[in-house]
């Protein structure tokens, strides 16, 4: 699972089996649509898995992540991305 930083200064969150090679081909506009509108593109964070259905599956949980989750996930700080996992919605028990 990797994040891409993109000229736009956005985030675009991809998984792959060769990181090397899918950095090359968003590079050279070949990647992802978002990608290639939006070069160039760093990458800027990236995990690995021994199974491709785990990184896919971090990939999708991290695409649902606002970008400060995101930017605390890059910068390693693991208490305020707990922090920022709290539920705040009102009608969440854990408010009651």
């Amino acid at each position: 699972m990797y994040i891409l930083k993109c000229s736009d200064d956005t985030y675009y969150t991809g998984s792959t089996n060769n990181l090397e090679k899918r950095l090359l081909e968003h590079s050279k506009g070949r990647g992802a649509n978002y990608t290639k509108k939006r070069l160039p593109v760093e990458l800027v964070y990236y995990e690995e898995y021994v199974r491709v259905d785990l990184a896919f599956k971090r990939e999708k949980q991290v695409q649902g992540w606002s970008r400060s989750k995101k930017e605390a996930l890059m910068a390693g700080n693991s208490d305020l991305l707990h922090e920022m996992a709290i539920c705040r919605n009102g009608s969440h028990f854990r408010n009651k």
